[in-house]
């Protein structure tokens, strides 16, 4: 029997992910089309932390430290996510998959942009930002800043990961606040 309510629990949270990034979708858009701030949390100094931290502000995002984990941020605070099967050069995120994890838009102007971050051309035309090669999105499953409800998702072809501010893929399950569905 608890099997049985075992799965239907997952049937449950993957029917969510679908459905959920419909109405999601449109409060992700606006949310980052309408952030201005560029504040940035930084350690000091002038540790590889304290620059990725510079350059991060410089494209209207910032780090934070979610589940123990310091991970880049969108200027509300939301968690970004890279996804596994993503190239420097391409992302494999496109419709269903974009609607659910919305691609984080390149700022304006090129000159915004600061290495570690760069940008790409989506197949549909748009500038994505990313990070040491890794196309960054954000994930309509956060619900409020600090989240990482994304984090260790296999879904669309792929597994999820938080974007640690320290560059490359985090290990699934690494933020206490992520391991997946956690709504």
């Amino acid at each position: 029997m608890s099997m049985s309510h075992g799965r239907r629990k997952i049937r449950n949270r993957r029917w969510t992910l679908l459905v959920l990034p419909a109405g999601a979708a449109g409060l992700a858009a606006l949310a980052a089309c309408s952030s201005s701030g560029t504040s940035a949390s930084t350690s000091g100094g002038s540790t590889p932390s304290a620059s990725v931290s510079a350059a991060a502000a410089a494209s209207g995002l910032k780090t934070a430290k979610v589940g123990g984990v310091r991970v880049l941020t969108n200027a509300k605070g939301f968690t970004l996510y890279s996804f596994a099967p993503d190239t420097s050069t391409k992302s494999a995120c496109n419709g269903a998959c974009a609607t659910s994890w919305p691609p984080v838009q390149a700022p304006a102007t090129a000159s915004a942009v600061k290495a570690p971050f760069a940008t790409i051309k989506r197949s549909s035309g748009s500038t994505q930002l990313t990070f040491r090669g890794h196309p960054l999105y954000t994930f309509v499953g956060d619900k409020s800043a600090g989240q990482a409800n994304g984090n260790g998702v296999n879904a669309f072809g792929g597994v999820w990961h938080e974007a640690p501010a320290s560059g490359g893929a985090a290990p699934a399950g690494s933020s206490s606040s992520g391991g997946g569905y956690g709504y």
